[in-house]
């Protein structure tokens, strides 16, 4: 009977009520005082986000072993509640059994995961009392809680004084410099690791996406399909389909995309999102529709990315129903929905229902706006040309505005005349960033535009003075599946004199069917 409730969790776990019959003729025949079933039990319950259940089992336990505290404290903190799992720890240790390696890592990954160094440095005292430094597993917890705590220095420490090191230990390290934003560091850490898997692969690569460089993220990636005989996770699908969009390099996307349906790779939600958002930036919004059309199951992330791809299009319209068709389905909008909303109305003019919008979210959703909703305001405001109204609404508002409020409002005043405000705006903008050199630059053109040569000619002789300069632009071509970065009079691309070859050739060419036409 015992081997037959034992298959049932293993196949049955999906099933709550089922769980629960089964939890209940255990406690009947006493199967639940045993450790090993219990913890068979409380894992079920943790699989299906049921805390309340798993501590029902628990509480039944006469004398619970280590083995049995260390499962409920995982539980928690897997349905991150750290503190609790914490609490839970220390309650382990009051019992006055001793924890083991297992037991240590769950206290330091409560620690790590609340931010609470403290009480990690008490469960690191824990380590050398308990003689489990020599711990492989341990010694990487340790990194990652003083990683998320902001002390890399201590992480370098530990992971210096390790006596064996996995390569769960060098992604540990990797991941810590990369929590600390030090790419730098992180990638010699990456590049001396004698092995690597699909985890170090994609910390790397998440990396470079947070660090905003898109195309060291890609060249990684494909380091990653020519060398790791491991398949790409789903989390590095995601990171590597983020960079992609972040420079709309739509070729390799796809390429991506038909990648995943290739070796047939198991996706999620968070997989799909991120091709509807690739798509939307690189201008293929048709197949962000398909794709979102095609989801059998969709989150607030995803009816929001569609939204805002619609809004990038400037579709207002098509996004405004969709958001409706969002309530229809029963799902409640976040507050990154209402920027995307707000977004989609700035772009298509729609000043009334944008307002409408803006005052639905504070009433009927409970949401304070933050200054990403501020910013969406004066830009649909600006963009229609109701600078006063925008200026008056600035005025009211109960934060106060950053730079990039008035910079926007300084940019909707290009070829509408409006000096008063321009200046205004200009001004305030370098109050709050003095080195902003692009807001005298906008200055110029607005003086130029009025014929205010005067004022144009200050501000170009200040400009001069202080050395300001335009910042270089930057675009970004795609070659064979390779993304290629140029940068405004830059002669440090390995192919530039090429580049300036072709161009000469097109100059020429341009110009004789020019002298042809004329002709003609």
């Amino acid at each position: 009977m015992n081997q037959k409730l034992f298959l049932l969790l293993r196949y049955k776990w999906g099933n709550v009520e089922k769980v629960k019959q089964i939890q209940a003729h255990a406690i009947t025949t006493g199967l639940c005082n045993h450790q090993h079933f219990a913890c068979k039990l409380i894992n079920t319950y943790s699989k299906m986000d049921k805390p309340l259940e798993a501590q029902s089992v628990f509480n039944q336990i006469q004398n619970p072993d280590v083995v049995s505290w260390t499962c409920l404290i995982s539980l928690y903190i897997r349905i991150e509640r750290p503190s609790k799992a914490f609490s839970l720890f220390s309650d382990l240790i009051l019992t006055g059994l001793r924890p083991d390696e297992f037991s240590i890592v769950a206290g330091l990954s409560a620690c790590a995961r609340g931010r609470d160094l403290i009480s990690g440095k008490v469960v690191h005292g824990m380590v050398f009392r308990y003689g489990c430094g020599s711990d492989t597993i341990v010694g990487n917890a340790l990194i990652d809680m003083y990683s998320r705590n902001g002390r890399i220095e201590l992480a370098q420490l530990v992971f210096r004084d390790m006596v064996e090191k996995d390569v769960s230990s060098w992604t540990s390290m990797l991941n810590g410099f990369v929590m600390c934003s030090d790419f730098e560091s992180a990638r010699c850490v990456f590049d001396e690791m004698p092995k690597r898997n699909s985890i170090s692969w994609t910390a790397m690569i998440s990396g470079y996406v947070c660090a905003k460089t898109p195309i060291r993220a890609l060249e990684l990636f494909r380091d990653m399909r020519a060398e790791d005989e491991d398949h790409p996770t789903t989390i590095t699908i995601v990171s590597v389909v983020s960079a992609c969009a972040d420079i709309g390099a739509l070729d390799l996307g796809r390429s991506i995309h038909g990648y995943i349906n290739k070796v047939n790779l198991i996706t999620d939600v968070t997989v799909d999102n991120a091709l509807i958002d690739m798509y939307s930036k690189s201008g293929a919004l048709a197949f962000a529709m398909v794709i979102f059309g095609d989801m059998p199951k969709r989150n607030v992330f995803s009816w929001t990315t569609m939204i805002s791809g619609l809004a990038l299009h400037g579709k207002g319209s098509r996004a405004l129903e969709l958001f409706s068709n969002m309530l229809e389905s029963c799902v409640t909008p976040n507050e990154v929905t209402f920027v995307s909303v707000l977004s989609a109305c700035s772009h298509a003019g729609l000043v009334i229902e944008g307002q409408m919008l803006f005052n639905r979210m504070i009433q009927c959703y409970g949401l304070k706006p933050k200054i990403e909703h501020y910013g969406c305001m004066v830009d649909l405001l600006g963009r229609v040309g109701l600078l006063d109204e925008a200026v008056e609404f600035i005025e009211k508002m109960p934060i106060k505005p950053d730079a990039v409020i008035w910079r926007s409002l300084l940019s909707a005043c290009i070829g509408r005349g409006s000096l008063k405000v321009a200046e205004l705006a200009g001004k305030k903008v370098l109050e709050l960033e003095p080195g902003d050199d692009g807001v005298r630059i906008l200055l110029w053109n607005i003086y130029c535009s009025t014929s205010r040569w005067d004022d144009a000619l200050k501000t170009r002789k200040m400009m001069r003075e202080q050395k300001i300069k335009k910042k270089p632009g930057c675009s970004w071509v795609e070659v064979n599946g390779v993304v290629h970065e140029f940068l405004a009079e830059d002669a440090t691309f390995h192919a530039i004199a090429d580049v300036h070859i072709l161009l000469e050739a097109i100059a020429k060419q341009s110009k004789l069917d020019f002298d042809l036409t004329s002709l003609e």
